[in-house]
């Protein structure tokens, strides 16, 4: 994860006066500092004006008419259904193109007319319903609910609230049901939230698929069997995904019917809550994989036509509808809108305990043509224009506001393929305001996949996975060569990548196969929708050694720090060699390539002149390697200059493998 680096295609032919330079500085003293950082986009520092002015504006008007973000954001207090200190129940809905709305459920036998709601201003309702005579609720925990809305056209339509706590499905039925969450004793955490971490290390993780068994798995079993093993791993966060309720299993939780519901399929928002504070007892930051960048097109138990309308939370026409993802689009202009996915932040925040977001498909939000057929070349027009979904944007800097505001030890994370430049800067120069970009190209140049396609290590060994992973019998070179080729692959990804690293469960053990959900195309299986964790369990197969490996290339991270470190210099990239020497963190990094050829003597680079040791060996039989090195060794470096280094020493480096080398002259 980085933010965006290296100079745009064609800035230089964007055009801003001097005097529209000095206004944008003179409004916003901040951009002077991004404009530091990147000169090449002093032409665009209008348009960085400009939406910084949007963002401050909305902001102003929320805190004129609703009292402030902190306000605004609770609206998951009065919207939906509430329990009263009297006993009885408070009930409010927003929605603007109903001409009556109603409650009805199991407390009334189902009778869609005998409660309805009193129309309020701007299309909102409510309802006060008082509790039985001897002071108990009318509607009891685990009661079902829907929502009645008479449509303008005279339609009855049966609805779910937005703002639902829990729904959940009984057997083979389509739709979810809306069941009153409101139990006598909910969870109490016992653990704080966790601090920021220097280097991010996050395991991403889903709920679901983390059992062997060919099942749903739960929060519980996630709790008590995968928590262990992420702690174990040296990996200081997880980010769940498939959390916020989705009708579809098999879209990976990223078509949410039900936003303020945490899935049901894996269990009660109780037994989330314990799978986050049990985090959080660990030292384990718990990010939350959060998609407000499209909603589902189910509306019996989903947003769409909530109200009989198709542009209650989305935008009317074409514009509302996503073409590749066959899903709504938020209008980010409505104050509606607004306070919902602001509450809904905050919800998640507040209510389990998250840690942070990693904000899905922000490049669809970020563009009218969200990302569809673009290439984006790095051009910086790309990135200023009316092709830019300002709306979409000033609602991403209010989000990013209001998590840091809220606690400043919050995490959030973009997952953004354009390269929108500034958009993990700061609100106050003018960006977006995230911590870290997700920056997909790397696992796309791995064939990383993490759904639907085969895993990396899969793709380096193939059918022998089946037959040739076991200790007793001799490395087939198609083994051989995976096993190694993972081990470096991952390692550069992590000392290379940027400020943060990423990896999907079971990927660090070389899970086999690929990663498919139950859907009509495989007859429903969920052969491919499960972790095989007991593979690095079994002490006869070779994924205990990518397992070992994975775990001291973190441990490592967490002692020398390099993810927190600036950027890496490069000393040498040899393509007839296929070595890739650089330094980071004070520890020499050396990676060689090289199918078959092994160096004696190669002279690598260094900045830092002393005696260098051997801290990280991927050819160590522990992690499956050959024990080629004798770690004893020590190296010294001279004042010999190379590749525009003052210091260089003489190393032997066999081929297939990845050394981390650190200066022992140097502090700890």
């Amino acid at each position: 994860m980085a933010a965006p680096a290296g100079p745009p295609a064609g800035a230089a032919g964007a055009e801003c006066s001097e005097e529209a330079l000095a206004a944008s500085l003179a409004d916003m003293p901040e951009l002077a500092r991004l404009l530091e950082t990147d000169p090449h986009l002093k032409p665009f520092a209008p348009d960085f004006q400009r939406r910084y002015n949007r963002f401050n504006q909305t902001l102003n008007d929320i805190g004129e008419n609703e009292g402030g973000i902190d306000r605004f954001s609770r609206g998951y207090e009065s919207f939906g259904v509430h329990r009263c200190a009297d006993g009885g129940l408070y009930c409010k809905e927003w929605a603007p193109g109903a001409e009556g709305v109603f409650l009805t459920g199991d407390f009334n036998d189902w009778n869609p007319f005998s409660y309805p709601y009193k129309k309020l201003e701007f299309g909102k309702w409510e309802l006060y319903i008082p509790p039985k005579q001897n002071k108990s609720v009318l509607v009891p925990h685990g009661s079902k609910l829907k929502l009645v809305i008479r449509s303008k056209n005279g339609e009855i339509l049966y609805r779910i609230s937005p703002w639902a706590k829990y729904v959940t499905r009984e057997g083979s039925n389509v739709n979810y049901d809306w069941i009153h969450w409101d139990p006598e004793y909910s969870y109490k955490f016992k653990h704080s939230k966790t601090k920021k971490p220097k280097g991010l290390r996050i395991y991403e993780s889903h709920v679901g698929i983390s059992s062997y068994e060919g099942k749903i798995a739960s929060y519980k079993h996630f709790t008590c069997n995968v928590l262990p093993r992420i702690k174990d791993l040296g990996y200081n966060c997880i980010q769940l995904m498939a959390i916020m309720e989705h009708a579809y299993y098999a879209s990976f939780g990223y078509q949410i019917t039900s936003f303020f519901a945490a899935s049901s399929r894996y269990g009660t928002p109780e037994e989330l809550k314990e799978l986050v504070d049990t985090a959080h007892s660990m030292g384990i930051t718990v990010l939350l994989d959060v998609v407000h960048s499209h909603a589902s097109k189910n509306s019996e138990d989903g947003l769409n036509m909530f109200d009989g309308t198709e542009s209650c939370y989305f935008h009317y026409g074409p514009r509302g509808t996503h073409i590749l993802w066959d899903s709504r689009l938020f209008d980010y202009a409505s104050w509606e809108v607004l306070r919902f996915l602001l509450s809904n932040i905050r919800w998640w925040l507040e209510e389990y305990g998250f840690d942070g977001f990693r904000f899905d498909g922000v490049t669809s939000m970020l563009y009218h043509h969200h990302g569809i057929g673009e290439n984006f070349s790095g051009d910086y027009h790309e990135y200023f224009g009316l092709h830019v979904d300002e709306d979409a944007l000033t609602y991403i800097m209010l989000a990013n506001h209001l998590v840091h505001t809220l606690y400043p030890d919050s995490i959030t994370i973009a997952e953004d393929v354009s390269g929108m430049p500034a958009l993990c800067s700061p609100i106050s120069q003018g960006g977006g305001g995230f911590d870290y970009r997700l920056a997909m190209a790397i696992p796309d140049k791995w064939i990383q996949a993490l759904v639907g396609d085969k895993t990396l290590a899969f793709w380096l060994m193939d059918a022998e996975m089946y037959t040739n992973m076991s200790v007793l019998t001799p490395f087939t070179p198609v083994i051989d060569r995976g096993i190694q080729l993972h081990k470096m692959i991952r390692l550069i990804t992590h000392t290379l990548g940027g400020e943060g690293y990423l990896n999907f469960m079971g990927n660090e053990f070389g899970h086999p196969e690929w990663l498919d959900f139950p859907r009509k195309g495989n007859n429903e299986s969920y052969h491919y929708a499960r972790r095989q964790f007991h593979l690095t369990d079994d002490d006869l197969l070779r994924y205990k050694f990518l397992n070992n490996f994975d775990r001291d290339m973190n441990k490592l991270e967490e002692r020398c720090g390099w993810l927190s470190a600036p950027q890496a210099y490069v000393s040498e990239k040899h393509e007839e060699n296929k070595i890739i020497a650089f330094e980071r963190a004070s520890l020499l990094f050396i990676f060689n390539f090289h199918p078959s050829k092994s160096y004696t003597d190669y002279r690598v680079g260094t900045t830092l002149p002393g005696k260098y040791k051997i801290v990280l060996d991927s050819d160590a039989a522990e992690y499956g390697g050959h024990k080629r090195l004798d770690h004893g060794t020590e190296f010294f470096s001279e004042p010999f200059e190379h590749n525009n280094c003052p210091c260089s020493l003489l190393v032997y480096i066999p081929n297939r493998v990845a050394l981390i080398l650190r200066n022992v002259d140097l502090p700890n």
